[in-house]
């Protein structure tokens, strides 16, 4: 059995700030104490620029997903499944790629200041979205611990896949194969050799083609372990807007010293905050634990003009009006990308009993399943087989209810 966590109490002297307070870590901050400052980000950074979220009851991709005749709602970033069925992936995909239509909110910015000042050690991130990018942060200074959209591969012959013909195909909800150029629907089996990333060279294959995010699976990214050290190296950690539910990404802000402050910026206590001397929590949304941070430091003008600058005035006040507004806005648009991977789906049915019936095929159990198409009711057609799951929970989520997604393998997603 493990050990239960011991809390601290108000009476518990802090070791390193001189009180438990955002004004503390900014003296620390500003006094040149903390120079490496190690951020762990789940999807809660990204709550205010409206993404769509996972697992919420009302506005969760995934409940709205599971209407439809999927084997589960999950199945739609299953690798064994896409692989059988990539359309529905890429119904999603046009929605929720880079650029498309989210920007970055106010706390993407402020890793972004932190990078530019020079005290961004590393930023830990679970999300997808590409945003801390987009924001500024470089490229460099960013372990995507469940991939990203910012590159893409065929899944079999591993060659890496134009970023702007990709875009292409998503834009138009199509599906990229290994080799095929924008706008020809013929693949280019004979193109010259291309390096993949081991060294080797490889001839176009016509594989799918798929964003170099972690689906189910597949393992996490090679970079995560090999960096997940510097979480020791930390002066400081900022922890925002994750649920520190899911392992290992969970385990990073206990890989630093004792006496090492830490800060939470989330909707609710998690993982170990509240165990150490030096545990500062701020509860409430990202964005507005941030600009409190920003005062203290004195740098509040610089974020807010940063951010402006980079998004516009519409986009600024859009995030701005609220969490009931935003809410409403994603319930009618999960609502609608619902539908679309149910015409998707749809389709695909379609054209798997046309391609039956050319066949000659008319008897149903004489054919393989169409995984997690749909059929008439009563269709007693054989349930498509899904990878096998790890026992704990196997997609990072946080509680503020925006995405995120991944797998370990054997090793437990984080989330």
């Amino acid at each position: 059995m493990g050990q239960e966590q011991s809390y601290i109490t108000e009476d518990t002297p802090p070791l390193t700030l001189s009180d438990r307070s955002l004004a503390a870590v900014a003296d620390l901050i500003k006094t040149g104490y903390a120079r490496r400052i190690v951020v762990m980000t789940g999807a809660g950074i990204s709550t205010a620029a409206g993404i769509p979220d996972f697992r919420s009851p009302e506005t969760g991709l995934y409940a709205n997903l599971a209407a439809l005749n999927l084997p589960e709602p999950e199945a739609v970033f299953d690798l064994s499944f896409f692989q059988q069925n990539p359309k529905p992936f890429y119904v999603l995909a046009r929605e929720l790629y880079p650029g498309a239509r989210y920007r970055p909110t106010v706390s993407h910015v402020f890793l972004a200041l932190l990078a530019r000042k020079g005290l961004l050690h590393m930023l830990f991130t679970q999300n997808i979205d590409c945003l801390e990018r987009a924001a500024g942060v470089p490229a460099d200074r960013i372990v995507e611990a469940h991939g990203s959209f910012a590159t893409q591969r065929c899944i079999d012959c591993k060659v890496p896949f134009d970023g702007e013909v990709m875009r292409a195909f998503v834009a138009r909800g199509e599906v990229p194969r290994c080799g095929q150029q924008q706008g020809q629907q013929q693949y280019q089996y004979q193109q010259p050799q291309q390096q993949r990333d081991d060294g080797a060279s490889s001839a176009a294959c016509g594989g799918l083609v798929k964003p170099d995010i972690v689906f189910f699976g597949e393992a996490l990214p090679r970079a995560f372990f090999e960096l997940m050290d510097m979480a020791k190296e930390a002066d400081l950690i900022l922890v925002m807007g994750t649920s520190l539910q899911v392992h290992p990404f969970a385990g990073l802000p206990n890989m630093a010293d004792e006496q090492v402050p830490r800060v939470l910026f989330n909707l609710e206590e998690v993982g170990s905050f509240g165990t150490q001397a030096d545990d500062v929590l701020v509860l409430g949304d990202c964005d507005g634990g941030v600009r409190q941070l920003a005062d203290e430091l004195g740098w509040r003008e610089e974020l807010e003009k940063t951010w402006r600058e980079l998004v516009g005035d519409e986009e600024v006040e859009r995030q701005m009006q609220g969490a009931k507004k935003r809410v409403a806005a994603l319930h009618d648009e999960v609502n609608k990308l619902a539908v679309e991977v149910e015409e998707v789906l749809h389709i695909a049915d379609d054209e798997d009993q046309r391609g039956a019936e050319h066949e000659g095929i008319h008897e149903e159990n004489q054919r393989p399943p169409s995984p997690g198409l749909g059929g008439n009711a009563g269709d007693e057609r054989e349930a498509p087989t899904t990878t096998t799951r790890p026992t704990a929970e196997s997609r990072p989520e946080d509680n503020t209810n925006a995405s995120g997604i991944g797998q370990a393998g054997n090793q437990n997603p984080s989330g």
